[in-house]
């Protein structure tokens, strides 16, 4: 397919590692490591296609609520698939950085984090932000506390400068996989004016093709920011939206 309204900045909750496993009477972390392969599949289809920017929501900050042994093999997954993929990552162009609330989180954990971005901050190609102890709640108070200690006004300039996800634009396009239809606590400030695609496709199947029908979803649209199509078009402007 021809890629001419391809978006700049895709933002995915990736749902459905846990009922992919069950479906398959396999272990719920055995879900999320076909995930990681779902992921970096994924990666690479958008830089194909011309996306410079992924942002993935990997670990909410509400997950730690699941199952102590998921929770633990997660942490290990993530430090292990970083160390393992950093490499690759780094001689594909792929910048890695790394979104949330690092309190609580094991050395182990923060080591691989912290080793991931130091490896890859000098590629530009794309852009791949994990989400990771996240909450689009959480985003929105530590700007408006970061805001407050510098001694700025509370406006929306100062809150923007201050997201955790400042270093990029906002998403145009956000893709739920799974068959969800909520935000759960993503980027609630950065996706006021995202498109957003629903799926079904649990995100272990989530493949090329799935991501080429949410980007053709997502030319199709009328991004009006809240003009009218006249406006847009350059016409005299006409009452209302249509």
């Amino acid at each position: 397919m021809a890629y001419e309204q391809v978006p700049h900045h895709i933002a995915i909750v990736m749902d459905g590692n846990g009922r992919w496993a069950n479906k398959r009477f396999l272990p719920r972390i055995a879900g999320h490591r076909q995930g990681v392969e779902s992921l970096k599949r994924c990666a690479k289809a958008c830089d194909a296609r011309g996306v410079r920017v992924l942002t993935v929501f990997a670990f909410s900050s509400e997950n730690w609520k699941r199952p102590t042994e998921e929770v633990s093999g997660l942490m290990d997954l993530f430090a292990m698939a970083l160390m393992r993929e950093v490499n690759q990552l780094k001689a594909a162009g792929v910048q890695l950085r790394f979104v949330g609330d690092r309190r609580g989180l094991s050395p182990r954990v923060l080591r691989s984090m912290e080793e991931g971005e130091a490896a890859t901050a000098g590629n530009s190609r794309l852009i791949l932000n994990a989400c990771f102890n996240y909450g689009g709640r959480w985003d929105i108070a530590q700007a408006a506390r970061k805001v407050a200690e510098q001694g700025l006004p509370l406006n929306e300039d100062n809150l923007n400068s201050a997201m955790a996800l400042a270093h990029v634009p906002d998403p145009d396009l956000l893709i739920r996989t799974g068959g969800e239809h909520r935000m759960s606590n993503f980027l609630l400030w950065q996706g006021a004016y995202s498109e957003f695609f629903f799926t079904d496709v649990l995100w272990p199947d989530f493949d090329e093709a799935a991501l080429d029908q949410a980007i053709t979803s997502f030319a199709q649209r009328e991004r009006r920011f809240g003009m009218t199509s006249d406006q847009l078009d350059g016409e005299p402007a006409s009452t209302g939206e249509r």
